[in-house]
C-alpha cells in the first residue's frame, strides 16, 4: 500500500511538471479572444472654412513702389469719364456681367456713337498699343507710380500721332469709339478697365477693379475736344 501511494504521488507530480512545461512552450488557447488593437492614424486638421463667399476678393498687390495697391487705394483715384460728352448718370455698371466661355466682364462698357472721342481718364504713360481678337484696337496706360493701369478697347482708330511711351494728360484724345474685336457693330462702345498693379505685373496683367464707382465721382461731362 505504501508503494502504491508513493507511485501516485510521483505520477501526480510528473503531471504537474508536464503541464507547467507545456504552458511555457505553447501560448494559451482562448476562444473568442480580441485582436490586438491597431493604433489610429493621426488625421491632420482641415483648414477653417469661412462663411464669407467674398473673402479674399479684395486682395492687395505689391506695386513697383513697394507699398500695396488695393481697392481702398483706388477709391482715391481722380478719373475723368473717358468718352466725350458722357455723364456719370448715363453710365451702367456692367462690371459683373457674364460673357461667353464663362468669362467675367471685369470692365464697364460706355456706349457712344461710332467715332466719338475717347479721352485719357487720368494723367499717365501710354505703355502699349495692341490689337487683339477680343479687344480689337486697344491702348494700355500706366498711372504715375505704376500702381494702376487703365485699359481702353474696341477703338475704331487711334488719335493722330499717338505712340507708345507718350505721357497723356487727363482729357487728351487717345482714340475713337468703335466696335473692333468682338464688339457688335450695332452697339459701338468703349470697353474701359482699371487694374491694380503688382511689381512684376506687365502691361496686360493686374487685379481688376470696378471702374463704375470710380467714375461716379466724375460728375461733370467730359470736355468737348
Amino acid at each position: 500500500m505504501a508503494r502504491s501511494r508513493d507511485t501516485l504521488i510521483v505520477t501526480h507530480l510528473l503531471a504537474i511538471l508536464v503541464g507547467v512545461v507545456v504552458g511555457m512552450v505553447l501560448p494559451p488557447l482562448s476562444l473568442g479572444s480580441r485582436p490586438t488593437p491597431v493604433p489610429k492614424a493621426r488625421i491632420a486638421a482641415a483648414p477653417a472654412v469661412t462663411s464669407n463667399p467674398n473673402a479674399g476678393a479684395d486682395r492687395s498687390v505689391t506695386p513697383a513702389g513697394g507699398s500695396s495697391a488695393s481697392v481702398a487705394d483706388a477709391s482715391g483715384l481722380q478719373l475723368q469719364i473717358p468718352v466725350q460728352g458722357v455723364r456719370a448718370d448715363q453710365l451702367l455698371d456692367t462690371y459683373t456681367q457674364a460673357r461667353s466661355d464663362s468669362r467675367v466682364h471685369n470692365a464697364i462698357d460706355i456706349m457712344a456713337a461710332e467715332g466719338t472721342s475717347v479721352l485719357a481718364a487720368a494723367d499717365g504713360r501710354l505703355v502699349k498699343l495692341y490689337t487683339s481678337a477680343a479687344g480689337g484696337l486697344t491702348a494700355y496706360q500706366f498711372l504715375p507710380g505704376d500702381r494702376f493701369s487703365l485699359y481702353y478697347a474696341h477703338l475704331s482708330a487711334y488719335a493722330p500721332g499717338l505712340a507708345e511711351g507718350q505721357f497723356l494728360r487727363r482729357g487728351q484724345v487717345l482714340g475713337y469709339v468703335g466696335h473692333t474685336g468682338n464688339a457688335s457693330p450695332d452697339a459701338p462702345h468703349l470697353h474701359f478697365a482699371v487694374n491694380a498693379l503688382a511689381a512684376d505685373d506687365g502691361w496686360s496683367n493686374g487685379t481688376p477693379l470696378n471702374p463704375y464707382p470710380l467714375l461716379q465721382r466724375a460728375l461733370t461731362p467730359a470736355p468737348i475736344q
